[in-house]
């Protein structure tokens, strides 16, 4: 089955880098069945993979991260890949052309992108995006990744909600925070396991950062300020680095949810995603970050890990490996608690030119890296972390879309998460390519 968008995209003879090769939207909503295999998809994977990024439909978006949220996903069941389909979230910025803020500032939290990233929690899948309030879309059987509506919690959220919450594997309690223009500029927030917005605090900070990700242990929750902040006369994106604004942490701790944030300095610097964290001990909190030296399009982002020692008040600051690296995840169900092991890719941004694609898969504890390469003109982008046993760290393989310039087309593709080097398990070859994009998850049955 295919679809047309309402609108078609129109031509341009030299498209923003944003909007060119596969960073350009793909216009058709497809649904193919029993596609291609070549290799072998491990039995035990049954579920979805989705993925989310942006997709403008009038390929008109003035930067990579202003595109109308399109979620791809992939049915595995059985050795089988069942079905691919793509959908648009119709957000009432789609469907309408609602505005997030009005000419008066005024906020319409149902309105958004939801282009970022898609979760799952207490029975509901959400396509997210740090701006909005999470819309809900439908991946049950039978159905095709429709778009329910806008949830806030039953109306108890009043703030936006960012693109990377934290499900703590101990309670299932979903943690995250939501930023904004006008003060309070940070609230905290906390569903139980069955969905319900239990708490929501103001965090006191200084401006209006762009604060995208943030940090979850066994015992604490840490924020952080770093100096990006909200301009609306910026080009683009509607933010600016201010080295001067200084950089900080904030650590709260869990069980006194309405207690003090204590605040530790840092350099200067931007972090767009955390790989993980976990306490060591009762004073030492240890923090992974893909770390940028700033916020600019020529930053280049590695892997760097944060030591906080409340006893001393001091953060130890210290780089693991040279090589690019963004996307970092783990196995979710250690989120919070010590990973050995977590995963980033190196790929292409908007402007940068072809850089060769590849997985990275980190030792935590001995520092190495191993590293798999797609070959020439083969791009992956993130990739979520499938558990082959329930033993959290335990076996299990990623899964990634990569682009395949030749062909114009993209794969999902499964690689064994124990050893990447042996390249991929399974390949599925898919009907049409999967522009690059943010964030996904492996969700498999049965819902859980």
């Amino acid at each position: 089955m295919s679809t047309k968008s309402p609108t078609t995209a129109s031509a341009s003879s030299a498209p923003a880098p944003h909007l060119a090769g596969n960073f350009a939207p793909v216009m058709d909503e497809l649904t193919a069945y029993d596609l291609p295999v070549t290799g072998t998809i491990p039995p035990e994977l049954t579920g979805w993979y989705l993925r989310n990024g942006p997709n403008p439909r009038e390929v008109a978006s003035r930067h990579w991260f202003l595109g109308d949220g399109m979620v791809h996903g992939l049915r595995l069941e059985g050795g089988s890949a069942r079905s691919y389909r793509n959908r648009w979230v119709r957000t009432p910025t789609f469907t309408e052309g609602a505005e997030t803020v009005d000419e008066q500032g005024r906020r319409d939290l149902t309105a958004g992108l939801a282009n970022t990233h898609v979760v799952r929690h207490a029975g509901r899948t959400l396509a997210l995006v740090e701006s909005s309030f999470p819309y809900e879309i439908d991946c049950r059987p039978g159905h095709e990744l429709e778009s329910v509506g806008a949830h806030d919690f039953g109306g108890r959220l009043t703030t936006a909600m960012t693109a990377h919450p934290k499900t703590c594997p101990t309670t299932g309690e979903l943690h995250f925070f939501g930023y904004g223009h006008a003060a309070p500029y940070l609230t905290y927030h906390r569903a139980d396991a069955a969905g319900e917005l239990v708490i929501s605090r103001p965090v006191d900070v200084q401006a209006p950062t762009m604060m995208h990700d943030f940090h979850l242990t066994e015992g604490h929750v840490v924020f952080m300020d770093l100096p990006v902040l909200f301009d609306r006369g910026a080009h683009g994106m509607p933010f600016r680095w201010d080295r001067e604004y200084g950089a900080r942490l904030g650590v709260l701790r869990r069980d006194d949810p309405f207690g003090a944030v204590r605040w530790l300095p840092i350099d200067p610097c931007y972090v767009f995603h955390a790989l993980n964290a976990h306490d060591d001990g009762d004073h030492r909190i240890v923090l992974y970050v893909s770390r940028y030296p700033e916020y600019s399009s020529d930053a280049s982002a590695h892997l760097w890990r944060w030591t906080i020692d409340l006893a001393a008040g001091i953060v130890t600051e210290e780089q693991l490996d040279d090589q690019f690296c963004e996307f970092p995840r783990v196995d979710d169900r250690l989120a919070g608690l010590p990973a050995r092991y977590g995963h980033a890719t190196s790929a292409e941004a908007p402007g940068t030119g072809p850089v060769p694609g590849a997985l990275l898969r980190y030792d935590l504890r001995t520092g190495a890296a191993a590293r798999y390469d797609f070959g020439p003109g083969r791009t992956p982008g993130e990739a979520a972390f499938a558990p082959a046993d329930e033993r959290p760290g335990g076996p299990g393989w990623l899964i990634t879309y990569v682009y395949d310039a030749a062909t114009d087309k993209s794969d999902l593709v499964v690689l064994d998460a124990e050893d990447i080097t042996a390249g991929p398990v399974a390949t599925v070859h898919l009907p049409q390519r999967v522009p690059y994009g943010f964030h996904g998850n492996w969700l498999p049955d049965p819902l859980r």
